[in-house]
């Protein structure tokens, strides 16, 4: 069993319609998840909520898109529906929100590399000194957020069943590079 103290924080990444069944780059069943991070909230003192939250004409969006790096189809484009987080999400008045990718010509996956945002410090100034991640997806911005926290010499877990991916194979090379970091890997339930 792994104790949560108010020294931890969860990290919730980039829970958005776009990201989820039906969206523009929807997670096969990311919304099995949705009800597991909403049972978790009440035991975190600090709480952070990611979003990708685009310029209508980012970098990334292309017409005939590659599905890769740099060729996105456009998605999370800022106030849009397709960017606002699942509408059963449940997120508090007080969580922290730290917008990605806001600017055109910066692709953002990682939550500490949000150019309008120093997420490291301000977790330090709450105290915090481990991370619980989760969110989608599993092989993009779980794995660059845990990667940075991690190099940012936090302590940092995923949740295993609260993270969702897109391919087996990038989902099975994302955990294999998370956990050669140092990121240790635990199931909600076994959380206290």
């Amino acid at each position: 069993m792994t104790k949560i103290t108010p020294e931890d924080a969860l990290i919730a990444v980039d829970i958005q319609n776009d990201f989820l069944p039906g969206g523009t780059l929807g997670v096969h069943a990311g919304h099995r998840i949705v009800p597991i991070i909403n049972s978790l909230l009440p035991r975190f003192r600090t709480l952070v909520f990611t979003r990708d939250w685009h310029p209508p004409d980012h970098s990334s969006f292309s017409e005939d898109p590659a599905y890769r790096d740099g060729s996105w189809p456009p998605h999370c484009v800022r106030d849009t529906p397709g960017a606002a987080f699942h509408d059963d999400l449940e997120v508090p008045q007080d969580a922290f929100i730290v917008s990605k990718a806001a600017e055109r010509d910066c692709e953002e996956y990682s939550s500490f590399r949000a150019s309008n945002h120093d997420l490291a410090n301000w977790l330090r100034e709450q105290g915090v000194t481990r991370v619980f991640v989760a969110g989608l997806a599993t092989d993009y911005c779980v794995r660059a957020t845990a990667l940075d926290a991690r190099a940012a010499r936090f302590q940092v877990v995923v949740i295993e069943d609260a993270v969702a991916g897109v391919s087996d194979d990038t989902v099975e090379k994302a955990w294999a590079d998370m956990l050669a970091a140092g990121v240790e890997r635990v199931h909600s339930d076994d959380l206290q």
